[in-house]
Parts: structure tokens; sequence; C-alpha cells
């Protein structure tokens, strides 16, 4: 057999392109040459409000107070008991359930969460499905743990789960079911309405199948809902073969602190069984221990949020302003997005020609959707008012206004 220095999957991975980060390093290159101050970047989820001064506090006491060995040392390799602990609680006094801090895995964010739960189940072979338009790297974790993405067409009306698609797509092969809500690229969240009739789907082909399908709710976004009369159902109270893969790094804008943590639902069958296969995924990715000072971090701050208000002014006043110059956007209900319909058939030819306005946005595409943008609106609302001029120009452009 020829010897081969590096997998050959690893390499096409490693220089495949991805259309977020070459907006964004597009955007450093143009800020260079003309000035941050006139590039209008709504590339990247990056969150753009402080975390929160609790959040700054504990940092700061910890390292005054806390013996340096014992703070920078290992937890457990599940993470420690007292962080999971308070993730339990928290949730337990949020949505009533049962969980316990056996059944809490604390990890690097909500990329290692979901990595993690797809290698502990996924098996050659099967299939994990998911709803377009979703986030890319999905394929990517599910590819890499041996099986296939089966994706399902989107509702082009509202954008919430296309059913009768998933009632057709869905077979024995089925192992797992990805769902997130708020949605990472649209900002919709799935009505209760929608997901019990979804749960009941999965119930009724778990029966027909004879094997369990398991539901992944990916739930970086949680917090991040801004109308009164829009509650984010919590999935394990709606289907037992819940796994729930959360981060912080939306919550608590601490994305570079690599936070977050899988709940394996106490009700999902074997779970004690699943829960040690999800112990053995982690070891085996390397993914023990998540950063010790994060974990006493979000312990503390357990309930606590960034200011969530400044997103929902720049949502208000990016989709008044973009609906009053002739765009189509789906309403969003959370997460910090804006899913806008493209001005011509072509996302990625619409997407260069904002460039001409130095308005940086994501085509649709490589999230499964054609003839969309995704505006990430977790910037500054200086920036949005500032852009709003382009966003008017790009329409009369198009004959818009």
């Amino acid at each position: 057999m020829d010897y081969q220095p590096y997998q050959a999957s690893m390499l096409a991975l490693g220089q495949a392109p991805s259309v977020i980060r070459e907006t964004f390093e597009y955007g450093n290159r143009r800020a260079k040459e003309i000035g941050r101050e006139n590039v209008f970047d709504y590339s990247l989820g990056n969150p753009s409000v402080p975390a929160p001064e609790s959040v700054h506090d504990s940092i700061r006491r910890m390292m005054d107070e806390v013996d340096s060995v014992q703070l920078h040392g290992y937890t457990s390799a599940i993470g420690a008991e007292g962080t999971r602990q308070a993730v339990a609680d928290h949730i337990n006094s949020l949505f009533g359930t049962g969980v316990s801090a056996s059944d809490i895995y604390m990890t690097c964010g909500a990329a290692a969460s979901l990595t993690v739960t797809l290698h502990a189940i996924l098996c050659p072979g099967d299939s994990c499905m998911t709803f377009a338009p979703f986030f890319p790297e999905y394929r990517v974790f599910v590819e890499a743990a041996g099986a296939k993405l089966t994706v399902v067409p989107a509702d082009p009306d509202k954008f919430q789960m296309n059913l009768t698609a998933f009632e057709q797509l869905i077979t024995p092969e089925t192992k797992a079911v990805i769902i997130n809500t708020p949605n990472n690229p649209t900002g919709v969240v799935y009505t209760e309405e929608t997901l019990k009739a979804f749960c009941d789907i999965l119930r009724a082909k778990e029966a027909e199948y004879g094997h369990t399908i398991y539901l992944i709710a990916d739930e970086p976004y949680r917090e991040l809902v801004y109308d009164d009369n829009t509650k984010v159902p919590y999935l394990p109270n709606l289907y037992d073969d819940t796994f729930v893969c959360y981060s912080y790094s939306k919550s608590l804008s601490l994305p570079g602190e690599r936070i977050g943590y899988i709940v394996v639902s106490p009700k999902m069958k074997d779970s004690r069984l699943v829960y040690a296969a999800v112990c053995g995924s982690g070891r085996a990715l390397g993914f023990v221990c998540a950063p010790s000072l994060a974990q006493r971090v979000v312990a503390e701050n357990i309930s606590a949020t960034s200011d969530l208000s400044i997103y929902r002014r720049n949502r208000d006043l990016l989709y008044k302003e973009l609906t009053s110059y002739g765009y189509h956007c789906i309403y969003p209900d959370g997460a910090f997005y804006l899913w806008v319909q493209a001005l011509e058939p072509d996302a990625n030819a619409f997407c260069q020609k904002a460039r001409d306005f130095e308005l940086l946005i994501v085509p649709s595409d490589s999230f499964g959707c054609e003839g969309y943008v995704r505006i990430a609106y977790c910037v500054t609302t200086e920036m949005i008012e500032r852009s709003l001029p382009a966003f008017k120009k790009l329409a009369e452009a198009y004959g818009k206004v």
C-alpha cells in the first residue's frame, strides 16, 4: 500500500473554502484599504454585546482569591461536579425537568457538544437528518462521524420545519435528527405546535422501525428571543430520546472561552449507557475537562445574560428599514440573523454586487438554500445606521426604490 502522509479527506476539508470566513477576511483587507468605518461587515455570528459585568467580577475575584494551581488545574473529565450541578439545577428551575449532574457533560462549546454526541451514536451507514437552512458545519460533523447527512428541503414560506418532506425522507437508516431553534441562519423560532407534530412523527417512526431515533437540539441561541409572546419549548419535555447541545457563547458573550454542555435526557432509552458512550466519545476526540476557569465562571453566572436588548434594537432597525427599501425579509423571532431574499436569483452574484457598496453579507447556498442571504446583526447599532444608505443604494441598483 502506498504511503500517504495525511488523510486525503482532511486535506480536502482544510483546503475547502468557507464563504463566511472568506467574506470576513475580505472585510479585513478592505478595512486596511479604506478604513474599518467604511466597511459594513455582516458576515460573522460573533457577539458584539459585552459579557455581563458579573462575569468580569467573577474572573477578577477568582484570580485574586483562588489558588492558581486549583483555579487552572484539571477538573473531572466530564466537568466539575459543582458546575454540572449548577447547570442541572438551572435547567430544572426553568423547565421542570428531572435532570441531574450525572446527566451533564461539560464541553468546549456547542461544536464540541455536537461532535461528541454524533460520534457517540452514529455508525457507518447511518443517516442523520436536519432541516434546511442549517449551519453548514453540521455536514462536516456528521460525515466525520462516518454517517451521511440527509437535508430536508426548506419551507419557503415561513421557514418553519417542512414536516411533509421530513416524513417522505426519513428511513430505517435514520439514527438522529439535528434541529436548531432559534435558527441560524433565519432567526426563526420553531413553534410549539410544529415541534409537537415533529416529535409525534419521530415516535411513530421509532415504533415502525423498532429502534431509537435520537433528537439533537442545538441550542446556542436559546436565550436570544425578543418578543414576549415567543417561547422556545424545551425539547426533552416533548421527546424522551433527546440530547441538548448548549453553548454560553451567545447568552454570556463568551465565544472565545469555548464552554458549553451536553444534556443526555434521563428519560432517554438506556440513558446511562448512552451517557457512557458520550464519555467515551469525548475521550476519543480529546474533548475532556472543559476549560476549568470557564466552568467556574458559568457556574457563578448561570442565570445571567448579556444585554440582549441591543440585539433586539438592531433587529427592529434593520428589519424596518430593509423592508421599506423593498427587500423581502423573514421576520426573526430570535438569534441575531436576518434572512433576506436576494434581489436576483443567484445569491452569490447578489453578494458580490453588495460588495460594490461595501456591504459584506453571506449567500444562502452553503446553508442548504438558494436565493437568500444571511445578515448577522450582532454588530454595533451605529454601524447599522451608517450602512443603511448602502443598503438603499443596493436596492436602487435593482430598481427596488
